[in-house]
């Protein structure tokens, strides 16, 4: 809302204002969520790895289609920022704001990440969520969202004139860097926008401003997704560690998370095949 408002309302503002909200896209028409599909999968998993991701800093996993991982709080209360990537194609990664468009402003159990165009389908499914209990709360705040960016060192120094270099998106770009053997500057631009796990936002009531306050995360919760397709993931421990007070500093307590990768039986798994890439023709004709 702008301070600085200078038209005057016309005499049919409220009519104007009254126009019903219209939900962008037909979720209905996209490929169904199969609950006893994904919960018969994971009933028998066999753990194949695992990553720690240290406090502050960030770490790469890989996890073959038709496997699920798990991003667990271990220590304390903890956040954390995802990066995904078609392992075979980097070039094919997470767009959190069509992931937004087709599902909400905060993920669950059942909601999809969407990998960027020209290739659109799902990467990963949500496939259980310790913290579903949250759901809203009276400031109109959720968990896992889709809405905030990363804490990056640009914005930081725009702000507050510190070289401060264990930001989510420093800690992403060392950590694909590390995995991929090359300099940082070749990594950084394929840092992309992130999925906030853990991390309790919304938008405030009066300014409409995005805002953050304590995660509800506790040591022994996690989420988890099926991976869709061959994934590399990079995750960063945030180190505003519960997102409760401040980020982009090294005051705030901050925990280690851990990735689990597990394998599910063949037999309960005989179905599965990954989504198809975008069938448009990428003609573009006008």
């Amino acid at each position: 809302m702008s301070r600085y408002r200078q038209s005057t309302p016309p005499a049919d503002a409220q009519q104007r204002r009254s126009a019903k909200p219209v939900v962008c896209y037909n979720v209905e028409q996209l490929p169904q969520y199969d609950h006893s599909f994904y919960q018969n999968a994971r009933r028998e998993l066999s753990k194949i790895d695992e990553v720690v991701i240290p406090p502050r800093d960030g770490a790469a996993f890989k996890v073959p289609a038709g496997h699920f991982f798990r991003i667990n709080s271990t220590q304390g209360p903890q956040v954390g920022d995802l990066n995904l990537f078609n392992a075979n194609n980097l070039a094919e990664r997470f767009y959190s704001g069509k992931t937004r468009q087709l599902h909400a402003s905060h993920l669950t159990t059942g909601d999809r990440l969407w990998s960027n165009m020209p290739n659109l389908r799902p990467m990963a499914t949500i496939t259980h969520d310790t913290l579903d209990w949250y759901e809203w709360d009276e400031d109109g705040a959720s968990v896992h969202d889709v809405i905030g960016t990363r804490c990056d060192p640009y914005t930081n120094h725009m702000l507050h004139k510190e070289h401060y270099h264990h930001c989510c998106h420093s800690n992403l770009t060392r950590a694909l860097a590390h995995h991929l053997h090359c300099p940082l500057d070749k990594a950084e631009p394929f840092i992309h926008d992130v999925m906030n796990v853990f991390m309790c936002t919304g938008f405030t009531k009066d300014t409409h401003q995005y805002f953050m306050k304590a995660s509800p995360v506790r040591p022994g919760d996690f989420l988890e997704f099926f991976a869709e397709i061959d994934l590399l993931g990079v995750l960063s421990a945030c180190p505003g560690g519960d997102c409760g007070s401040s980020h982009s500093d090294d005051v705030t307590a901050c925990y280690p998370l851990i990735v689990e990768i597990f394998k599910p039986t063949l037999e309960a798994t005989t179905s599965f095949k990954e989504f198809d890439l975008s069938g448009y023709n990428e003609s573009h004709k006008g």
